[in-house]
């Protein structure tokens, strides 16, 4: 079971609209569905000794290390093939998202290939490093600790965040790994393909394992004629990547930046991008549930033929499973400064919710089963993504509608808290704070059976089977 079709985006402090770091990525699968839960994993909860259930990797206790933080976690709600805890923050406001899925080429795999056997993957990251970093950079101060000493035999990028830096970390082989700063006023579209580019192996912005220029020269791996560029020299640039992935990011550079343009299959597309405007947790939720609107590859648009609508891979799809905006903020105390923006099911169906993560618990309605149960939003939006899908141009207004009432009354009980628990601290603020998730996850689970109901209205008249003495 492989979480093989991610995107990731990156915003830096200075081009989000209120000066918050913003870390996101859609969790997706494949055909089968992974229902996802939203938990919170207390200190005496993490793991003393560890064991990955796909690989049979054992850490060893003393990387276990002692005093683990408080965080929360996005994992699959059955366990069977380990925990894929996916995204969350630490009760030191250090957020982490885990794995956007990339490409990699034959040269490196004949130097220092994936595992076959042991090696970490997915499944570890996050719980195997959230509990212990207290900065965004010990986040990959420490995977890449685990990469050098236990290996992998998958090949993955991850970022980490605090209230004022992000770093993008991306694995080369079974061993190696190389990671940058984000600049402040930059974003970044990673879908799955290697991505990081222009790499300055003397630059405190930049990092990597000791010996991967030395790698690079001894095996002649640079293809350019000056600098390195690391999606050139361990990536791909393949048929699958100009229409798997190289569509995803160039749609939303166009998004972000109209004067970007370009083509959809363009290879070289830059890492390290500016928008026009400050970006916001909406334009985020807006680019994570894009299908290629206003182009002839939207499959629910009428501008293009069946043949163009099936060119390229969007990025909101019936694959994404879960998906998450991990935000520090600067204008509130540290205390309640980190949220867990987090959704379940299609992106084209569903409305995010600002979840506190300075808490003990989560809502019931986020704690998913493995089973059916429209108790659970995640089926519930599921089932509303199912049903939408059959008439997007009847049904997709109402989600429309259905997504700005639910944000703006997320906004609002999230403003009345944010002042409401200046007061409090310890017990008290965790208790407050809970209440409030609890609040929001309610709304926003009323709205999702209140738009349930609407599609159900609307969709009567339009049945296939029907006959009507009129007709």
């Amino acid at each position: 079971m492989k979480q093989t079709e991610c995107t990731t985006i990156l915003v830096g402090k200075d081009a989000t609209i209120d000066g918050s770091t913003m870390i996101a990525r859609s969790e997706d699968g494949g055909r089968t569905i992974i229902p996802e839960r939203f938990d919170v994993v207390m200190p005496e909860d993490q793991p003393k000794h560890y064991e990955s259930v796909i690989s049979h990797q054992k850490i060893d206790d003393e990387d276990l290390l002692p005093n683990p933080l408080r965080y929360t976690s996005a994992p699959d709600a059955s366990g069977e093939n380990g925990i894929w805890a996916a995204a969350g923050i630490n009760s030191d406001n250090i957020a982490m998202t885990a794995t956007e899925t990339i490409t990699t080429n034959s040269r490196i795999q004949g130097i220092d290939p994936l595992l076959k056997e042991g090696g970490l993957g997915e499944e570890d990251f996050v719980t195997l490093t959230l509990p212990y970093i207290h900065s965004a950079y010990e986040g990959v101060e420490r995977v890449g600790y685990l990469l050098e000493k236990y290996g992998t035999y998958e090949m993955n990028g991850m970022a980490f965040s605090d209230k004022n830096e992000i770093w993008y970390l991306e694995t080369i082989g079974g061993h190696h790994w190389a990671a940058r700063r984000i600049p402040d006023n930059a974003y970044v579209i990673a879908p799955n393909r290697l991505n990081i580019d222009e790499f300055y192996f003397d630059d405190d912005d930049f990092a990597s394992s000791k010996d991967l220029k030395d790698l690079i020269e001894e095996y002649h791996l640079n293809p350019d004629l000056e600098g390195y560029n690391l999606r050139h020299i361990f990536g791909s640039s393949t048929i699958k990547d100009a229409h798997y992935n190289n569509p995803r990011a160039w749609y939303i550079h166009n998004y972000f930046d109209p004067d970007f343009g370009g083509e959809p299959s363009d290879q070289d597309q830059p890492f390290i991008c500016h928008a026009n405007r400050k970006i916001s947790i909406e334009d985020i939720k807006w680019a994570e549930s894009s299908h290629y609107q206003d182009t002839p590859f939207d499959a629910y648009g009428d501008q293009g033929s069946a043949e163009q609508k099936k060119t390229f891979r969007p990025i909101g799809i019936n694959r994404n499973f879960e998906t998450h905006i991990l935000q520090i903020r600067n204008d509130v105390p540290e205390k309640i400064a980190g949220v867990q923006w987090l959704a379940f099911g299609p992106n084209t169906f569903n409305s995010m919710v600002p979840f506190y993560t300075n808490i003990t618990t989560t809502p019931a309605s986020f704690q998913t089963g493995p089973k059916f149960d429209l108790n659970k939003i995640f089926w519930l939006n599921k089932l509303t993504a199912q049903l939408g899908d059959t008439n997007f141009r009847v049904y997709g207004e109402l989600e429309a509608d259905f997504e700005q009432k639910s944000l703006a009354q997320c906004h609002k009980i999230q403003h009345e808290t944010d002042k409401e628990v200046e007061k409090y601290s310890g017990d008290e603020l965790q208790d407050e704070l809970n209440e409030a998730n609890q609040k929001m996850a309610d709304t926003v689970y009323n709205n999702t059976v209140e738009l349930l109901g609407n599609m159900v209205n609307e969709g009567h008249g339009l049945m296939t089977l029907k006959y009507d003495l009129l007709d």
